[in-house]
């Protein structure tokens, strides 16, 4: 069996397991990740001590921990979020916050960009909104085909279209953004130097994406930021629809992106033990600037 089912066949299983049991799984994974003092340890202490100066070392201790956990939590969801029916995965929603913002933007039928970070469930976010709209989405394709073509089945099993992250997939979000439509971006990955300029994120200079302040600018799309919130004792979810920083409409790029990472940073602010800190944000830097992750390299 090669690596591509090898991770079908995790997925299917996970999928198998009750949302408390999947949530009670992905907890004890994070703990051992916690003992074992794995590579996403030493990489979510570093970002927490970059992004978060003001905490204690036990503060920042307990969120790491925390984090750990989430972050598995997340990873055994997919089961859910990929497999299970779509009304069952619907049925894990108990509220849904900001929805007169969805409303408001409906009405100035100038599209809507969706801006869904690294936080909570974000599968479950896409497919909530998947559900709602003829929604794109841009996604970067994994390198093995196999492993591409049963994503693209399973996140698009509402009708959402998936879109790679090349110049016709781009091309193809302009379009929908001018006709009205709804796209969604992840909008914490860290792009290529191409696709980026370092804007603060947390008092921090991040590689930040260029993509969304051109389709904004391009277009005058309304852009909303989103998030699901995984609800205590395994009880489900709630829905945060939240208005993005204006400055992000700005003609200036700088300006616009880091409003962008503004509007990342208040999700995050709002529950910091469910954002992915295991993630190398700050993996690029600046030539001459010293790389946070590896120790004494010289970008």
């Amino acid at each position: 069996m090669n690596k591509a089912r090898w991770v079908i066949f995790a997925i299917k299983l996970m999928a198998r397991m009750r949302l408390r049991t999947a949530q009670k799984v992905g907890g004890f994974l994070g703990r051992l990740l916690w003992l074992l003092k794995l590579d996403p340890v030493r990489v979510s202490d570093i970002n927490l001590k970059l992004c978060y100066p003001e905490l204690s070392e036990r503060e920042r201790e307990t969120l790491l921990k925390r984090s750990l956990q989430e972050t598995c939590k997340t990873a055994i969801e997919v089961g859910m979020a990929w497999e299970w029916p779509v009304e069952k995965c619907l049925e894990m929603i108990r509220e849904v916050e900001g929805t007169s913002l969805i409303d408001e933007a409906i009405e100035q039928e100038k599209g809507i960009l969706l801006l869904a970070p690294h936080l909570g469930n974000w599968e479950l976010a896409g497919l909530y909104f998947s559900s709602m709209f003829n929604m794109a989405a841009l996604y970067r394709p994994p390198k093995v085909k196999e492993l591409e073509e049963y994503m693209s089945k399973v996140r698009g099993r509402v009708g959402s279209e998936l879109v790679p992250t090349d110049k016709r997939g781009v091309l193809r979000l302009f379009k929908i953004l001018r006709s009205g439509g709804v796209v969604g971006i992840l909008p914490d990955q860290e792009p290529p130097f191409s696709g980026g300029e370092f804007a603060p994120f947390f008092g921090v200079e991040a590689n930040t994406m260029k993509l969304v302040s051109k389709l904004v600018e391009k277009t005058g799309a309304t852009v909303l930021c989103t998030y699901a919130q995984r609800l205590p004792n395994g009880d489900g979810f709630k829905i945060v629809i939240k208005e993005a920083d204006n400055e992000i409409a700005s003609d200036d790029l700088i300006t616009s992106i880091s409003a962008l990472n503004r509007s990342v940073e208040s999700c995050v602010r709002d529950i910091p033990e469910q954002y992915q800190w295991e993630y190398k944000r700050f993996k690029r830097r600046r030539p001459g600037e010293n790389h946070h992750y590896d120790k004494g390299r010289v970008w």
